[in-house]
């Protein structure tokens, strides 16, 4: 005999439903907001465009996933050995070295 009712399992079931609606019902109007918020700015005259370093980005970045990426592909290896999980280690190594990379050229192009 089943111990939880029908009624139990459907309330539990729109719980995540639920969840993720209202979430996307705060980004759509975060990006809303955030756009009006702009348009009047420029229609004012006092827009200025917000600086973003890639440099400073990929580097951060492409550390961070690295060493996450280390730390991932170590333990999934040892727990598990070589199989399909070690991509969850492997990933993040792989985008690390990549930004890390990104880094390195863009660098010496702009000392060049």
């Amino acid at each position: 005999m089943d111990a939880t009712s029908a009624a139990a399992q459907v309330i539990i079931s729109l719980i995540p439903i639920v969840g993720i609606v209202m979430g996307s019902v705060v980004i759509f109007f975060y990006l809303l907001w955030n756009h009006r918020m702009r348009t009047l700015l420029i229609k004012a005259g006092h827009y200025s465009k917000p600086d973003f370093n890639l440099l400073s980005f990929s580097l951060l970045s492409g550390l961070l996933l690295t060493c996450v990426g280390i730390a991932l592909t170590v333990l999934l290896s040892i727990m598990e050995g070589a199989s399909y999980g070690l991509l969850g280690g492997i990933i993040p190594l792989s985008m690390g070295i990549g930004l890390l990379t990104h880094y390195v050229i863009k660098r010496s192009e702009r000392r060049d």
